[in-house]
């Protein structure tokens, strides 16, 4: 009977099977086999011996990343940026999408969905030279016109606090219409009774906000912060290296810089392969953690 079953609905969902193989493919061939590359990270690797044939060195790369300060400062660096990430970007694409669900008007609410999610199409060269063009310490659009009022100038992208500033801002600016996407698709989801049943008691606009759309958009919300939150050890390297200089290394050398200025640029592949792996390794404890912590509390985790 099994055998039958499965038969039966392959026969009636070949279609979807094969559109399914080619995404199987990808993460075979991109996700998986590359895997056999984390070896790397326990073995004296020889470049022109390759993988197989480089010496076992056991723990000594490990050992080697957690002797260095530079090691735990690019760390500190990457949680922080991260962290700030979280706190301060995290609620305000659901800001928006509360803000935008409540216009009336579909033109004006289209216009201000399509500005606010235009930043996203925009690769990280192109918004890198924007900001330096506004930015810039001397020749800035912002801090021009804060000469000709007579302030003195603000050293965006020179100053430590204010580089990690600016990288924060920049980076609201440019992914938040993605997450306003997110909650506002969510919200199509939620029943016009419920609105209409709450005005009908008297309830204002900000009670139909917090009674209602708030609640409704809670497991979208958990999802995303738990996802978030695994992803606290891991940073893009585009950003903080197009953003950065060395006049801000110390705030804005993060483990993907580091990986590639030491594994690549030094060609010592097994140091950058050690501290991928431990990066993914701290990112998926994170990730369960938290997952742990939304399903304790009665929340949907990623896996329901």
């Amino acid at each position: 009977m099994p055998k039958t079953k499965a038969r039966f609905s392959f026969r009636r969902d070949a279609f979807l099977y094969l559109l399914l193989l080619l995404p199987v493919v990808y993460f075979v061939l991109f996700r998986y086999v590359p895997m056999y590359g984390v070896t790397i990270a326990f073995k004296d690797f020889n470049i022109f011996s390759g993988i197989w044939a480089s010496d076992w060195n056991g723990w000594a790369q490990f050992q080697e990343i957690f002797s260095t300060r530079e090691f735990y400062q690019v760390v500190r660096n990457t949680l922080v940026l991260n962290v700030l990430d979280l706190v301060v970007g995290f609620p305000f694409p659901l800001f928006l999408a509360l803000v935008i669900n409540e216009v009336r008007s579909r033109r004006y609410k289209k216009t201000v969905q399509t500005l606010i999610y235009l930043p996203h199409f925009l690769s990280w060269v192109i918004v890198g030279g924007l900001v330096l063009q506004v930015l810039a310490p001397d020749k800035g659009l912002v801090n021009i016109v804060l000469k000709s009022l007579g302030m003195a100038q603000i050293d965006f992208l020179t100053n430590g606090p204010h580089w990690v500033a600016t990288y924060v801002a920049v980076g609201i600016w440019q992914s938040a219409g993605w997450g306003t996407i997110l909650f506002l698709a969510a919200m199509t989801g939620i029943s016009p009774e419920l609105y209409e049943a709450a005005e009908v008691d008297g309830a204002s606009r900000w009670q139909r906000i917090w009674k209602i759309t708030v609640p409704s958009l809670t497991p979208v919300i958990v999802l995303l912060f738990v996802l978030q939150v695994g992803r606290l050890t891991s940073i893009s390297f585009d950003r903080p290296f197009i953003l950065g200089n060395p006049l801000v290394n110390d705030y804005a050398q993060v483990i993907s810089t580091y990986v590639y200025d030491v594994g690549l640029k030094s060609m010592r592949f097994n140091i950058a392969t050690a501290v991928g792996l431990f990066q993914s390794l701290v990112g998926l404890v994170l990730l369960l953690l938290t997952n742990w912590m939304a399903e304790r509390n009665g929340q949907e985790g990623i896996y329901k």
